[in-house]
């Protein structure tokens, strides 16, 4: 049975696509297939926003033309009609999903009370129960609970059911009282704040409503959110005083004084970093003017626009900013506040959706996520001049999922994350070059290097290197784990490492494993990346400490230890050394499942395993893969990666005493996001391990 939620408003203005994107966000991580549905939604050739946005989610395989029900005007003609021809195309949708998000109508073609009691009989003929969006922003919490009485009233009129309430764009002073007056309600109520950013317009929509082009700068800053626009109808020095930071500062194109100026107090460390310069009325600085100020090279978008200052500030007060996937900034603080202010489980219980045992990349990342945020862990971040380090370290900051030091010269990470238009306030910037800790650090490893004949002053020629500097940290307990490598090879990431973080007692050396995720099941992969030829030992202890990885993760370990030949049928020095780190795995960890040799087939096929291995407990059902070489994982990961689709999270470094992790220098945000996330769950464990030796 597929389960649904309606999000209905009985207003506009609600910010109800923040709503859907946190509930469709909770649905991945919870089942397979999810879906989407518009019961209404304005014709034209231009996309319905909010679909759009939902769309273009991860989690979701639909195609828009499937998740649209009808028409503002089929509604206006034959409000009859319409109901039946959205029941129809919502089963369709139905039919392919575990779970459908349904977003209730706008408010934007016909009068609010006829549309909010239209919307209640589409929920009611749906099926689906009644999330209630309403504005809290400007409202007493008196005022909000006076209108969801009457709204809920409404919905219950038209026989749908309510099953939970969201206040959202809550006044920050207003937000704990109203929370006081919504928990009296007979279903589980929520609050979320007011978030200005959210509905900032980027310079790029400010362009477009403006009929504007772009006349100097960088196209790449488009994207940044306009904060707060000024209207430059004053001397030079008075705008200087004005400006803040994210500014979309709308001049006249003939005042080229002010141009310079604005241009100049963006570059300044002295003033803040503006989001963009509209130019208006049609005019533009002279040639000299526009020479100087590409000579100073600076990206700031100056937009060039027909309208004069008063049409250009009204049209440009009036433009409301999208929520969308190429919006990080923006989704990632929606994303945030929503798992902050919600209650997860009581949507889920509400919808009644059951947790499934299949697990997809999505629920695997998510999970990962989660586990991260529930104890907040410090990360360490080498390269912090590099954009995708600085674009996950936004994402990580407003999802709280670790707290970050980046390392590199403060002025350049700030002006440069403020141009992308991120929010690194919450991070520390620590440059290495002219840290007061290289003095303890140098101490410190000339005593851990003393037998290699160190000295201070050659340490202090070594530590400023971003990898020593960031290892250094780990090891003095100035931040729990490190991630780099995405501008840096795997052996400048992880040879401090081993010079001063060093191997657990338990192993004798470090190797590695990929998380593969596949449609429905995380199997992991070791060692893909860092032992080129590891002998038996070696084998047997990349399985074992492969094995607690893989349990650290949710993953139950099952090795198969990978070779040509299964079990006895094969003969040979490569066989012989999978056979002896087998015999060592078992009789160091016998509590551990193991088979091997086998064959990649016979590890995962049910069928070929009970023909080559009958019995086994390991064979066609095996989740750790332990390859003889690097050169079969390397190229086995990346042939499934590819050829399967699987998300390979990785390499995730094992056998260190403190967790760093390496990055490939191709890792989008996207996978430097994950591995942070790693990181700081290794890190949580490790820190229980030392707990218990403790009390032990």
């Amino acid at each position: 049975m597929t389960r649904s939620i309606y999000i209905a408003s009985p207003e506009g203005d609600t910010g109800k696509s923040t709503v859907a994107l946190g509930l469709l966000d909770l649905f991945t991580r919870t089942v397979q297939r999810v879906g989407v549905f518009r019961p209404v939604a304005r014709a034209g050739e231009g996309r319905d926003d909010i679909l759009r946005l939902l769309l273009e989610h991860d989690g979701v395989d639909l195609p828009y033309g499937d998740c649209v029900g009808v028409t503002y005007e089929e509604v206006h003609a034959d409000p009859d009609a319409a109901l039946a021809r959205i029941v129809e195309k919502y089963r369709a949708v139905e039919r392919q999903c575990e779970v459908v998000v349904v977003v209730g109508s706008d408010y934007t073609d016909i009068a609010g009370p006829t549309e909010f009691a239209f919307n209640a009989r589409v929920a009611a003929n749906l099926g689906s129960p009644v999330l209630l969006v309403v504005r809290a922003m400007g409202r007493r919490p008196q005022e909000v609970r006076g209108l969801v009485e009457v709204a809920m009233d409404e919905l219950a009129a038209g026989h749908a059911t309510t099953v939970g309430v969201l206040a959202n764009r809550a006044d920050a002073e207003a937000a704990a009282e109203m929370r006081t007056g919504l928990a009296a309600l007979p279903v589980p109520s929520w609050v979320l704040p007011e978030l200005p950013l959210l509905s900032a317009p980027t310079v790029a929509e400010l362009m477009t409503a403006l009929d504007g082009d772009l006349m100097l700068g960088d196209e790449a800053l488009l994207g940044r959110e306009a904060e707060h626009l000024l209207v430059c109808g004053m001397n030079t020095e008075h705008v200087l005083e004005r400006l803040r930071e994210g500014t979309v500062a709308i001049a006249a194109g003939d005042r080229s004084e002010l141009l310079m100026a604005l241009v100049s107090a963006h570059a300044s460390e002295a003033f803040p970093s503006l989001a963009g310069v509209v130019l208006n009325g049609g005019f533009e600085p002279g040639g000299q003017i526009v020479r100087l100020v590409q000579g100073l090279d600076q990206r700031l978008p100056v937009v060039r626009t027909e309208h004069d200052t008063f049409e250009a500030a009204r049209i440009a007060s009036s433009t409301r900013g999208l929520l969308s996937s190429y919006a990080q900034r923006k989704r990632d603080l929606a994303l945030g506040v929503f798992e902050r202010s919600v209650d997860a489980e009581a949507i889920l219980e509400a919808v009644d959706v059951p947790r499934t045992e299949v697990v997809t990349p999505l629920m695997f990342e998510a999970e990962l996520l989660e586990r991260a945020r529930a104890d907040r862990r410090h990360v360490v971040l080498p390269e912090g001049t590099d954009d995708r380090i600085l674009r996950a370290a936004s994402t990580l900051l407003a999802r709280q999922v670790a707290d970050l030091t980046l390392l590199g010269p403060e002025p350049g990470i700030r002006a440069r994350a403020a141009e992308l238009g991120l929010d690194l306030e919450g991070a520390t910037v620590v440059d290495p070059t002219t840290s007061e800790l290289i003095d303890r650090f140098a101490e410190e490893y000339v005593r851990l290097r003393a037998h290699k004949g160190m000295t201070v002053e050659r340490a202090k020629e070594i530590l400023p290197d971003v990898s020593y500097f960031g290892t250094m940290m780990v090891h003095l307990g100035l931040a729990d784990g490190m991630v780099s490598g995405a501008a840096h090879t795997t052996a400048h990431t992880i040879r401090p490492s081993f010079e001063i973080i060093k191997t657990k007692p338990s192993t004798s050396i470090v190797s590695s494993v990929f998380l593969m995720l596949l449609e429905d099941r995380v199997l992991v992969y070791g060692d893909c990346a860092v032992n080129p030829v590891p002998d038996a030992e070696q084998l047997a202890d990349i399985a074992i400490s492969s094995a607690e990885t893989a349990a650290q993760f949710g993953v139950a370990p099952r090795i198969a230890m990978l070779s040509y030949s299964t079990g006895a049928s094969g003969s040979g020095a490569d066989v012989d050394k999978v056979r002896t780190a087998t015999e060592l795995v078992r009789s160091r960890r016998p509590e551990l499942s193991v088979e091997g040799p086998i064959q990649y087939d016979a590890a995962v096929d049910a069928a070929v395993a009970e023909a080559k291995l009958p019995g086994s407990d390991v064979a066609g059902r095996a989740t750790v893969f332990i390859f003889p070489d690097l050169n079969t994982g390397n190229n086995t990961y990346k042939a499934v990666q590819r050829s399967a689709g699987a998300v390979a999270v990785g390499p995730v470094l094992q056998g260190l005493n403190k967790p760093v992790n390496d990055l490939s220098r191709g890792a989008l945000v996207h996978d430097i996001v994950n591995t942070v996330a790693i990181t700081a769950v290794q890190a949580q464990e490790a820190a229980v391990t030392a707990e218990e030796k403790v009390t032990a």
